[in-house]
């Protein structure tokens, strides 16, 4: 059960949390893989295995999720390369409900992504997320992802939470972990991220299939 009487901040992952994780598989599997295939004159699969290797060797960094970086590891525009494909930009089921019943209970709403700030204003230009939101905090301002201990630390300079009374909803396991041994007292993760792919399994943190278990205004929410 999720006690909202304990409750005073909500910390809120974007992309596999708010916004569908759909985009973002279709363009670094899918998009990318093709247009660096054009480009290096090689297989779809060549090319597909080749950006998931550098992808791999990234993963956990602050480069994993900066489109510059990417941009010239690959010689590709990245940033304009999403905007090609940012027709799949979508919200996940009831998120603009829960994050307006958050509002109505006096539930701090701060969005914290390791989002590239292109790729964050892009998301946000085509959502209007921001107007659902008290404050967005983006990992390469404190130039550190969210799996590192400095990043809970600045953002906690900056947004002056208290531990015990925070909620972090995030579809990463390692994000999770992090914040867990940061202090965090409230944590969930996301059963289907990408609306796509099969739902996680995971044994380590409760799992959240639908933003209408959890509305503050329901006293039987449930997780």
């Amino acid at each position: 059960m999720l006690n909202w009487n304990k409750i005073d901040t909500v910390l809120l992952d974007m992309d596999g949390t708010l916004l569908d994780l759909h985009f973002d598989t279709y363009f670094w599997l899918t998009y990318v893989p093709k247009k660096f295939a054009e480009k290096n004159n090689l297989s779809q699969e060549e090319a597909y295995q080749e950006i998931l290797a550098r992808v791999k060797a990234q993963q956990g960094t602050l480069n994993f999720y900066c489109l510059d970086f990417w941009s010239a590891d690959l010689q590709m525009d990245i940033a304009a390369l999403k905007i090609d494909v940012s027709h799949k930009i979508a919200y996940r089921p009831q998120v603009t409900e829960f994050l307006q019943q958050l509002k109505v209970h006096n539930k701090r709403r701060v969005i914290v992504t390791n989002a590239h700030r292109n790729s964050l204003n892009l998301k946000l230009k085509k959502t209007g997320l921001n107007n659902h939101v008290d404050a967005i905090f983006c990992s390469h301002d404190f130039c550190c992802p969210k799996e590192e201990h400095g990043f809970w630390v600045d953002l906690q300079q900056q947004e002056s939470f208290q531990l015990e009374s925070t909620l972090l909803i995030d579809d990463s396991l390692p994000v999770l972990r992090s914040a867990r041994d940061f202090g965090i007292a409230h944590l969930l993760t996301i059963s289907q991220p990408d609306s796509q792919q099969p739902a996680q399994e995971n044994n380590e943190f409760q799992t959240l299939k639908s933003f209408t278990d959890i509305l503050p205004g329901n006293h039987k929410n449930h997780v």
